[in-house]
């Protein structure tokens, strides 16, 4: 399937306030978006990171079950 498309847009203003690892910013069409993951070991490690743990005297807090509707 062969699709043309033309459009025009107009960007009077734009902020991205962050883009992270599985962000996409999107402006226009796109035919494809390829999924693409990168690590890099920047810090030098050598081995894993420590489990985490909540700060002293907090609590893990259960977050509410929000039904989406269709």
């Amino acid at each position: 399937m062969a699709l043309t498309i033309h459009q025009q847009i107009y960007i009077q203003f734009l902020k991205v306030d962050s883009i992270t690892n599985s962000s996409v910013l999107q402006i226009g069409s796109s035919g494809s978006i390829q999924a693409v993951a990168n690590a890099y070991n920047t810090g030098e490690f050598t081995g894993p990171a420590e489990e985490a743990e909540p700060e002293s005297g907090g609590s893990i807090i259960e977050m509410p079950l929000i039904p989406f509707t269709n």
